[in-house]
Protein backbone atom coordinates (compact mmCIF):
# COMPACT_ATOMS: atom_id res chain seq x y z
CA UNK A 1 0.00 0.00 0.00
CA UNK A 2 1.22 3.45 -1.02
CA UNK A 3 1.06 5.49 2.25
CA UNK A 4 -0.95 8.85 1.26
CA UNK A 5 -1.71 10.41 5.30
CA UNK A 6 -0.63 8.64 8.55
CA UNK A 7 -2.36 8.81 11.87
CA UNK A 8 0.47 9.51 14.21
CA UNK A 9 -0.60 10.20 17.27
CA UNK A 10 -2.72 7.21 17.09
CA UNK A 11 0.71 5.18 17.90
CA UNK A 12 1.53 7.72 20.71
CA UNK A 13 -2.15 7.56 22.29
CA UNK A 14 -2.82 3.77 21.90
CA UNK A 15 -1.50 0.27 22.06
CA UNK A 16 -2.53 -1.04 18.67
CA UNK A 17 -3.81 -4.84 18.83
CA UNK A 18 -4.82 -6.07 15.86
CA UNK A 19 -4.83 -4.33 11.96
CA UNK A 20 -7.63 -4.37 9.42
CA UNK A 21 -7.82 -3.17 6.26
CA UNK A 22 -10.82 -1.51 4.95
CA UNK A 23 -12.24 0.16 2.16
CA UNK A 24 -14.03 3.10 1.89
CA UNK A 25 -16.86 4.54 0.15
CA UNK A 26 -16.15 8.23 -1.33
CA UNK A 27 -17.19 10.38 -4.06
CA UNK A 28 -15.26 11.54 -7.42
CA UNK A 29 -13.80 14.96 -5.47
CA UNK A 30 -12.69 12.81 -2.73
CA UNK A 31 -11.04 10.59 -4.55
CA UNK A 32 -9.20 13.36 -6.43
CA UNK A 33 -8.61 15.56 -3.13
CA UNK A 34 -6.97 12.00 -1.40
CA UNK A 35 -4.63 11.33 -4.30
CA UNK A 36 -3.31 15.07 -3.92
CA UNK A 37 -2.91 14.28 -0.51
CA UNK A 38 -5.58 16.55 0.97
CA UNK A 39 -6.56 14.38 3.89
CA UNK A 40 -5.82 14.63 7.67
CA UNK A 41 -6.52 11.42 10.17
CA UNK A 42 -5.86 14.20 13.16
CA UNK A 43 -8.78 12.85 15.62
CA UNK A 44 -10.58 10.57 13.39
CA UNK A 45 -11.99 7.21 14.75
CA UNK A 46 -14.02 4.67 13.35
CA UNK A 47 -17.93 3.65 14.33
CA UNK A 48 -19.84 0.85 14.53
CA UNK A 49 -23.79 1.98 13.99
CA UNK A 50 -26.43 -0.38 12.92
CA UNK A 51 -24.40 -3.14 11.58
CA UNK A 52 -22.20 -0.67 9.80
CA UNK A 53 -18.92 0.85 9.82
CA UNK A 54 -17.92 4.71 9.71
CA UNK A 55 -15.18 7.00 10.12
CA UNK A 56 -16.01 9.83 11.63
CA UNK A 57 -13.29 13.30 11.69
CA UNK A 58 -11.16 12.35 9.02
CA UNK A 59 -11.23 15.61 7.20
CA UNK A 60 -10.25 15.45 3.36
CA UNK A 61 -10.05 19.16 1.80
CA UNK A 62 -12.64 19.71 -1.03
CA UNK A 63 -10.99 19.41 -4.38
CA UNK A 64 -10.27 23.07 -6.10
CA UNK A 65 -11.03 22.21 -9.65
CA UNK A 66 -14.41 20.40 -8.50
CA UNK A 67 -17.16 20.46 -10.67
CA UNK A 68 -20.40 20.70 -8.27
CA UNK A 69 -19.12 23.29 -5.70
CA UNK A 70 -22.00 22.69 -3.40
CA UNK A 71 -19.84 20.08 -1.34
CA UNK A 72 -17.38 22.31 -0.80
CA UNK A 73 -17.61 23.42 3.48
CA UNK A 74 -16.64 22.21 6.82
CA UNK A 75 -19.35 19.80 7.36
CA UNK A 76 -18.95 17.77 4.31
CA UNK A 77 -15.29 17.93 4.63
CA UNK A 78 -15.53 15.82 7.94
CA UNK A 79 -18.76 14.35 7.41
CA UNK A 80 -19.09 10.02 8.15
CA UNK A 81 -18.23 7.90 5.77
CA UNK A 82 -18.74 4.22 5.31
CA UNK A 83 -15.90 1.87 5.56
CA UNK A 84 -16.06 -1.64 3.46
CA UNK A 85 -15.16 -4.49 5.70
CA UNK A 86 -16.46 -8.13 5.53
CA UNK A 87 -19.30 -9.18 7.85
CA UNK A 88 -16.97 -11.82 9.60
CA UNK A 89 -13.75 -9.02 10.65
CA UNK A 90 -17.13 -7.07 11.68
CA UNK A 91 -18.41 -8.68 14.13
CA UNK A 92 -15.09 -9.56 15.55
CA UNK A 93 -14.51 -5.80 15.77
CA UNK A 94 -17.77 -5.62 17.41
CA UNK A 95 -16.75 -8.22 19.83
CA UNK A 96 -13.54 -6.25 20.69
CA UNK A 97 -15.02 -3.22 21.04
CA UNK A 98 -17.79 -4.46 23.74
CA UNK A 99 -14.39 -4.51 26.17
CA UNK A 100 -14.12 -1.69 27.94
CA UNK A 101 -11.55 0.70 26.78
CA UNK A 102 -10.92 -0.88 23.12
CA UNK A 103 -11.74 1.33 20.24
CA UNK A 104 -11.06 1.70 16.43
CA UNK A 105 -8.59 4.55 15.12
CA UNK A 106 -7.61 4.63 11.37
CA UNK A 107 -4.02 4.30 11.18
CA UNK A 108 -3.11 5.03 7.49
CA UNK A 109 -4.98 5.66 4.92
CA UNK A 110 -3.41 5.02 1.25
CA UNK A 111 -3.41 3.82 -2.37
CA UNK A 112 -3.46 -0.69 -2.81
CA UNK A 113 -4.09 -1.72 -6.49
CA UNK A 114 -5.48 1.92 -7.46
CA UNK A 115 -7.99 1.85 -5.12
CA UNK A 116 -8.13 3.84 -1.64
CA UNK A 117 -7.89 1.80 1.59
CA UNK A 118 -8.03 2.53 5.30
CA UNK A 119 -6.06 0.44 7.75
CA UNK A 120 -7.82 0.68 11.07
CA UNK A 121 -6.31 -0.46 14.41
CA UNK A 122 -8.26 -1.99 16.74
CA UNK A 123 -6.53 -0.25 20.23
CA UNK A 124 -6.39 0.37 23.58
CA UNK A 125 -5.32 3.31 25.30
CA UNK A 126 -2.11 4.13 27.16
CA UNK A 127 -2.00 5.49 30.35
CA UNK A 128 0.21 8.32 30.94
CA UNK A 129 3.01 6.38 32.49
CA UNK A 130 3.48 3.76 29.67
CA UNK A 131 3.75 7.18 27.28
CA UNK A 132 6.60 8.36 29.33
CA UNK A 133 8.03 4.75 29.15
CA UNK A 134 7.56 4.92 25.05
CA UNK A 135 8.97 8.05 24.57
CA UNK A 136 11.95 7.24 26.66
CA UNK A 137 12.73 4.08 24.58
CA UNK A 138 12.41 5.64 21.78
CA UNK A 139 15.08 8.56 22.97
CA UNK A 140 17.20 5.76 23.93
CA UNK A 141 17.06 4.52 20.84
CA UNK A 142 17.84 7.27 19.15
CA UNK A 143 20.95 7.85 20.99
CA UNK A 144 21.65 4.38 20.42
CA UNK A 145 21.97 4.75 16.39
CA UNK A 146 23.72 8.13 16.83
CA UNK A 147 26.66 6.47 19.12
CA UNK A 148 26.94 3.94 16.39
CA UNK A 149 27.14 6.25 13.63
CA UNK A 150 29.42 8.14 15.32
CA UNK A 151 31.72 5.60 16.43
CA UNK A 152 32.31 3.99 13.11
Amino acid sequence: MKIIAQNKKAFHDYHIDERVEAGIVLSGDEVKSIRAGHVSLKGAFAHIQGNELYLVNCHITPYAQAYDKSNHGDEYATRRRKLLVHRRQLNDMMSDIARQGTTVVPLKIGLSKGLIKVELGIATGKKKADKRQALKDKDLKREAAREIKGRY
